[in-house]
């Protein structure tokens, strides 16, 4: 009957164990990679916001018509970007996708619920003939 028990014990401890991880993982469903491809598409959608993940110096030198600019690399980026609606879609890039990454990540691990990921950045963007603004 022991080991009955202790069997029970393991086989509940390892489901408890896996739906942990699941619930820990599920964050990442929130991102969607896009592609220049794609782009259009995905910033056609009702109430996007777009977020430019560079400084702002880079910012200044060019940006998608409409990005706001939250500097992942700033300190205070998961408080910035945490003032946003959770639960809003965003299109978020960076210069080649690196920190666009990273500043995504982080989103979702705030709940963000929506997230876009664009892939190569603002410099794929403008290599397929994406237009950037000067303001």
């Amino acid at each position: 009957m022991q080991t009955r028990s202790r069997i029970a014990s393991v086989v509940l401890a390892a489901v408890i164990a896996v739906g942990g991880l699941a619930a820990c993982s599920s964050g990442s469903n929130a991102i969607t990679e896009v592609t220049t491809a794609t782009a259009s598409e995905v910033l056609a959608k009702p109430g996007m916001s777009v977020v430019d993940v560079r400084t702002p110096g880079e910012f200044a030198q060019g940006h998608i018509q409409g990005a706001v600019n939250v500097d992942v690399e700033d300190t205070g980026f998961v408080t910035n970007i945490g003032k946003l609606p959770k639960d809003k879609p965003y299109f978020v890039y960076c210069r080649s996708g690196n920190r666009s990454g990273v500043a995504t990540s982080k989103m979702a691990d705030l709940g963000f619920t929506e997230i876009y990921d664009l892939q190569g950045g603002i410099t794929q963007w403008q290599s397929a003939g994406g237009a950037v603004v000067f303001n």
